[in-house]
């Protein structure tokens, strides 16, 4: 682990993490290969249950928002994420598909929350890979937009009146109900409002 990094893991907060392709290689450069990437999220989100909050798939790097999982370290979920992607895109490559390690920080109130989201989602732009955020498909930027449900899940106020309206809650919150995360915008509910 690098210098200085801490990971502070069963504190019930949220964690935005972020890692790279082997050598920052964009080993995630074609669509397809981004789909992979979120199926397997998707396959993972179900199998270790939490949450994801946010997420953007990057040509060379991968920035995630969840929750910790009900009952491994969230570092085995990452894990196996990665080795499935690496299995799906990378089997019999010559060196790594992924860096070894993550950079995990600590997401620990609702403004935080947001900043986080608002960076997830500016990447492609900032990047110049596209000038709206809206138009990178591989981000959970339409999903608080619009709040249609793509391949991943995301845990947002939309799912959340979804699930109610079906009967059905959460097994786990990550904050009290008066402070659930709830982005600040009237119409389409986006932090970016």
């Amino acid at each position: 682990m690098p210098w200085g990094l801490k990971r502070f893991h069963q504190s019930r907060q949220l964690h935005f993490l972020t890692f790279s392709c082997y050598g920052r290689k964009p080993k995630l450069n074609t669509p397809f290969r981004r789909v992979q990437f979120e199926e397997a999220l998707e396959h993972v989100r179900q199998q270790y249950r939490f949450f994801v909050f946010g997420y953007v798939v990057m040509p060379e790097h991968v920035h995630l928002l969840v929750s910790e999982t009900e009952d491994v370290p969230l570092s085995r979920a990452m894990q196996s994420l990665k080795q499935s992607v690496s299995r799906r895109l990378a089997l019999r490559a010559r060196e790594p598909f992924w860096q070894e390690r993550y950079y995990d920080f600590n997401v620990w109130s609702t403004r935080k929350l947001i900043e986080k989201l608002r960076y997830i989602h500016r990447n492609p732009v900032v990047r110049e890979l596209v000038e709206r955020p809206e138009d990178w498909a591989w981000s959970s930027f339409n999903h608080y937009a619009t709040g249609v449900m793509g391949t991943v899940e995301i845990e947002s106020h939309w799912t959340v009146t979804r699930r109610e309206r079906a009967g059905a809650v959460p097994t786990v919150r990550m904050f009290p109900a008066t402070q659930r995360p709830r982005p600040s915008g009237a119409r389409t509910g986006h932090p970016e409002e």
